[in-house]
This record gives C-alpha cells, structure tokens and sequence, in this order.
C-alpha cells in the first residue's frame, strides 16, 4: 500500500523531476516507510512507500527489472503474489524479492496485459516497457485504489491522489459542469472519468489503459458480471446459497490475512465488520486487534454504538480499542478531513474514519473493513422498493430512489454558466441501466451501485481516510470472486430478511444471535448531521468566504436560504443540504482552488 505518481512526456522533452517530485512529496503520507525516483526517456515515475510486505530494502519501489527490462510503480496489494510467484519459478522468472510489486512486473512480463487478469487484490500500477516506450496504467476490478490524471497535448501527469496532481502544478482547476451537476444530484457521487475539476480525471475501475509513446492510447475494461443467474447454481437451495456465501466470504478474509505485518479490524459492531472479526477468530488469529469510534450524541440522536462492538469483541475475546469522539473536535478536525479527501465527499463518516485513521495507525499497519456488503448484498432501504419495478422502468425507479433532488431543481442552486442544459446525471443512470445483462431492476441498481457508486463514495471514503495516516484498510466484501457470487445470487435472498438476506443468515452461523438480529445501523457524526455549533461556524465561514463570493458557485439568495435556517433543508434522502453545499466550497478552499 503506497502512493505513486509520475510524468509522461508526448513532445519529445524530457519529465519535469521537479514535478514528479512534488506529488511524490504530496504523497508521503500514504507511504512513510520510503522514497524513490526513476527516469527515463520521457518518462518519469516518483513512488511512496508503506512497508507492508517484503520489509526489506528489496521491495523498494520504482522497481526496475534488469532483465524483463521493465520499470514500474505500484499501489494496493495482490492477495495471491505467493501463488503467483510460484507459477512464475516455474515458468522460468528469477526474482530478486519477495515482495508482490516484483510478482507485477514478472506477472506482466509473462501475460501482457493479461496479468491483470491473473491478480486476486486491490492495485493501482503503472508499468514501463523501457525498450518501446509504451506505458501501461491498471485499476483493480473494484476501484479500491484510486489513480488520477491530468493531460494536455504534451504530457500526462498521474497520482494516487488528486491533491498530489495539485503540487505538480499546471492543472486546470475550473470546475467541471457535469461533475457538478453529478454531484449535486447523486449524493456527491461523481462517476469515473471525472471529477469535479475540469483538468483531472480518473482511471475507471477494471481498466488496463495502453499509452504509446506519440500519446495516443486504448482502455481495455477487463471485468464485468452479468448480473444473471448462471447455469452452474441452478437447483441451489437457500441453504446452498447460505453456505456458498459463507464460504466465499471466508476465503476472501483468509486472502486478506496476507502481511508482514499484524492486522487488525475496524469493527462498528454491525454485522458486516462482525462477520470478518468471526472469521479472523475462525481462522486462529490471535490477541486480533479491533477499534470502534463513537460520537457525542446530538439532537436527540445516539452517536455510537459500542454496545454491540463491545459485545462482539467481548465474545471473540479480541485486543479492543474504544475512541470517543467529542463533538468540539469533530469541528476541529474537519479541515484535516477535507485535505485529506481527493474529492470533496459529503458522507458524515468521513471525518469519523480520519479520526478512527488517526488512532488505529498508532497501533497497527492494516486493517481489514466490512464497506462494501450493503451494495453487494442489497443492504439498504431502497433495494426493496426496485423489486417490484418493470427492468425497463429501472433507471427512472433508481433516480426516484436514490438522487438527491431533481434537474429542475437545480437552476434555483447553481448559477447559469454552471448549470447544464440537460440532466447529464439521469442519462448516466439510463445509459447504465440500458447495458446488456442485469435480468431484473434490482439486479441493474445493483450493478449501477457496485461497480459505478462504490467507487467513488464509500470506497474512495475509505482509502483517502486511511491512508493520510499510512494505514491500509482491506475490504473482504469486495473480494471479486464474492461478488461475482453475490451478483448471480437471487435478488429474493438478498432482500430477504429485511435485506442482506442471505449474509444474515451466514452470519448466523458464526455470530451471536444479537449481533445478527439487530435494527441496521449507520455510521452517524451527528455533530455534521446537526450541524453543531462549531461545525455550523466553519459552514458558515467558508459560505461567505471573498473567495467563495468571487467564485459564485451557488446562487447568494439559495445560501443566504441554507444559512437562515442550518437544519430545515434536506436532500431527498434526508442529507443536510447546507453541508452538502458547503463541502464543495470547504474543499476548494482547502485544496487552494481559485
């Protein structure tokens, strides 16, 4: 797990080192255990390195291949490089490590671009052909890691992080109207390739991108299920499916046991981090480290629930950790949050996973997570509602369901020159739900949810929070085998037992029953939610900003709205919409964005 950037040169020049040097500073907090440069011809590589695997100076990156005559930089970890590592000896490849960033270039040495289809992990790399010139870029099936870019005629800038491409300089910072508009609509949900500056963009997930030296270059989407129900799970009994599941899933913890280095588990006490704790405990692992973060409750609303944490904790006997977060310095630390995140996200959990980040990497390096089980496994409350909806009438059931507020009510928040003609964000979601397989609705929001929203919410939510304090965060849910399961899975299972249907009852298999059986929880800050006295004051502050004013994003009288009354406006799925539009303007502020 480490942060990579690097530059490549179209006009015949030579890399600015200055530049690469800059984001690879940028991205020090993503990898603290090591630095490296590597230039070439009209290409340069800057890497941050966290020792995670291989903690010798062996595994020290960019690694160059003498002999395959290969360079590369990586980020993330393939959950198989010993199986792999084997299969290479075999083949004839001699290594010099034992680190699975030497097992990529090996891997690409010996499939091409295929490699990628051989890796059981999270991964951002990039790969340079030191004797053609040709450059290839990949993003792991999920989009667990994340690779930003930034083009012009001449060159093409890349980094794990969007602010690492900011001290490169040169970036187009102007804000991107479709992103905007995607933005606005689906709950700060904006879709690879773009962000909300028009300069940056980002690699889609499952994409193998072939550059060639005169900049022309092919994206390969290398994975996708179907959304279908297969041949091989026909006659599958509940029971079966129960089973499967289970199994799946605990190959998927056991692969992600992978380290030299302890892991431990943020548990919140819901049944997806209970699960993995289970399982860990399942699989032997001892004296298993788990942190749970709470809030001070505000308005009437509870703002932890160490209850069940503690009790799963208490009953698989792991080293617990309690953090309490008071409320004052939820608004203290929500600046460090916001320069943390590569997009501005508007999720309340976002400062609770910097601070839960901040304390977890003072005990461990890795830790295991359960994101991802509620849009595999159709935990929310608006999956239902898609099961009884005609596959055609998809899209305009999910944009009902899920948008935050409609086009039309746009013009009354953006000023003209930033609003779109048409609504850019329900034709992402009917052009989606078009694509072949996806029998029913359901099975088509899920696709959309897995494979477009994870991505770039929950996800990127918790790669940007984890790592600005060097600590990787593993997600079982998004093992690609398991979801391949889950999307052949039934939809009826899934929704079945009030959602996660079929994860309930694994989980019960290997849980307390009150663990299981308990109302779904959310991850609350209700200080944000609330928008709690200092909180309110940073709103307030940033809104009315010289800046904010210069720059006329929102329209004064919508603001001037929001900020008469802090908590009567809400997005149509009950998000504070002073926050939502305040977090635009805080980030921009914070990442220096004229």
């Amino acid at each position: 797990m480490c942060g990579l950037s690097g530059e490549i040169r179209f006009d015949g020049g030579r890399p600015d080192m200055a530049a690469v040097e800059r984001m690879t500073d940028r991205l020090a907090p993503r990898g603290p255990d090591g630095r490296g440069l590597w230039s070439q011809g009209p290409v340069a590589l800057g890497h941050r390195r966290l020792k995670i695997i291989d903690l010798s100076d062996s595994g020290a990156q960019p690694m160059a291949d003498p002999h395959a005559r290969l360079t590369g930089v990586f980020n993330g970890c393939i959950y198989n490089y010993r199986e792999l590592r084997d299969e290479l000896l075999g083949r004839g490849h001699r290594f010099f490590s034992d680190s699975d960033t030497e097992v990529v270039l090996k891997a690409y040495q010996e499939w091409g671009t295929d490699c990628v289809d051989h890796f059981y992990g999270m991964f951002a790399f990039v790969v340079v052909e030191q004797d053609t010139g040709r450059v290839v870029l990949a993003r792991d099936r999920l989009g667990i890691k994340p690779l930003y870019l930034t083009q012009t005629a001449e060159r093409l800038r890349f980094a794990s992080s969007l602010p690492a491409l900011l001290a490169g300089g040169g970036v187009d910072t102007s804000l991107d109207p479709v992103a905007l508009h995607h933005y606005l609509s689906w709950h700060a949900t904006v879709p690879a390739p773009r962000t909300v500056l028009s300069g940056v963009r980002k690699l889609p997930p499952a994409t193998v991108r072939v550059i060639e030296p005169d900049g022309s270059h092919r994206d390969h989407c290398y994975w996708q299920p179907s959304y279908t129900r297969r041949p091989e799970h026909a006659g599958l009994s509940a029971e079966d499916w129960t089973d499967a599941v289970l199994e799946a899933l605990r190959k998927a913890v056991r692969r992600r046991m992978v380290a030299d280095v302890p892991v431990g588990v943020l548990l919140s006490g819901g049944l997806d981090s209970s699960l993995i704790v289970a399982l860990l405990a399942e699989e032997g692992q001892e004296d298993l480290a788990t942190f749970s973060v709470g809030f001070e409750s505000e308005g009437d609303e509870e703002g932890d629930e160490f209850r069940y944490s503690d009790l799963v904790a208490r009953h698989f006997g792991t080293d617990h950790h309690q953090l309490m977060v008071p409320s004052d310095r939820v608004s203290q630390a929500l600046d460090g949050a916001v320069m943390a995140m590569s997009e501005p996200m508007m999720s309340h959990d976002v400062v609770a996973f910097h601070l839960l980040s901040e304390q977890v990497a003072k005990e461990v390096k890795v830790v295991q997570s359960g994101q991802g089980a509620d849009e595999v496994f159709a935990g929310y409350h608006w999956y239902p509602a898609m099961a009884g909806v005609p596959r055609q009438r998809a899209a305009e059931a999910y944009v009902d369901a899920y948008f935050d507020r409609p086009h039309a009510e746009l013009a009354r928040i953006l000023r003209p020159g930033l609003l779109t003609d048409t609504d850019v964000s329900g034709e992402f979601v009917r052009a989606h739900m078009a694509m072949p397989g996806a029998e029913s609705a359901l099975d088509a929001d899920l696709r959309l949810d897995t494979h477009v929203l994870m991505a770039d919410d929950p996800v990127k939510r918790v790669d940007n929070m984890t790592m600005d304090w060097g600590l990787e965060a593993r997600v079982p849910f998004l093992d690609h085998e398991l979801v391949e399961l889950a999307a052949a899975c039934p939809p009826d299972l899934k929704l079945a037992d009030g959602g996660k249907g079929v994860l309930k009852a694994a989980g019960r298999k290997v849980l307390p029953r009150e663990v299981v059986d308990r109302p779904k929880g959310y991850f609350p800050v209700p200080a944000i939610k609330h928008m709690a006295g200092p909180v309110l004051e940073r709103v307030r502050a940033a809104l009315t900003a010289p800046e904010a004013k210069e720059r006329g994003v929102f329209r004064e009288e919508y603001v001037a709205e929001l900020l008469a009354a802090p908590n009567a406006h809400r997005t149509h799925r009950g998000a504070n919409t002073l926050w939502q539009v305040a977090l635009l303007e805080i980030w921009l502020q914070t990442h220096g964005i004229k």
